[in-house]
């Protein structure tokens, strides 16, 4: 099993930064890539960002050049930095584990929304 936190989520004025954190602890060696997904009100949950255990990260067109995905193994965290923020991007945000076996493991979630 796979446990995870995610903190960092807020309200934030158009334009504005924040950064998304994600705790893992349990049996991390078996997970082979960490996501970021998030859901707005009434969407269903899309992927935003990813990153495997080689380092190689993938983004939703969405949010290309202003999003950033990374991994702390020391710390066992998952970050999304987020900058250039938009209405649109308002959502709860996931941080989600994919391991062997076809194992996946989701946070609780944390909102974020932005507007003036």
């Amino acid at each position: 099993q796979v446990q995870l936190v995610e903190s960092g989520g807020g309200l934030v004025q158009p334009g504005g930064s924040l950064r998304l954190s994600c705790a893992a602890s349990g049996n991390i060696f078996n997970v082979n890539t960490w996501n970021w997904y998030r859901q707005a009100p009434g969407k269903e949950r899309g992927l935003v960002a990813s990153i495997g255990s080689g380092g190689q990260t993938h983004y939703a067109d969405s949010v290309k050049g202003r999003f950033a995905i990374s991994r702390d193994n020391a710390k066992n965290t998952m970050y999304l930095q987020m900058n250039g923020l938009k209405p649109e991007d308002t959502a709860d945000y996931y941080c989600n584990a994919l391991g062997t076996y076809h194992s996946s493991y989701w946070g609780q979630g944390t909102q974020v929304t932005v507007s003036s």
